[in-house]
């Protein structure tokens, strides 16, 4: 792991250290609301535009679910309820 992924991870999720697990998970529920790919269904009539939106979102989902990832593995045991 490199503090860049860190970093970005963190940007990602507008947090800083120390974080607790339920703001990591209101943030990621918030961001996978926001990126969820079924929500551009009816953005658009061109589908060239749809599907680059689409990808843009499916994109954006593997990135908040692999940096809420090493986020988690960061977590101090103590600071979990």
């Amino acid at each position: 792991m490199t503090d860049d992924r860190l970093a970005q991870a963190l940007a990602l999720f507008a947090l800083s250290k120390p974080y607790t697990l339920k703001q990591l998970n209101q943030q990621r529920d918030a961001l996978l609301h926001t990126w969820a790919p079924q929500r551009f269904a009816n953005l658009t009539n061109n589908p060239k535009k749809y599907m680059q939106a689409y990808t843009k979102a499916e994109e954006m989902t593997r990135l908040v679910e692999a940096s809420y990832a090493l986020l988690v593995e960061l977590i101090v045991p103590d600071d979990v309820p």
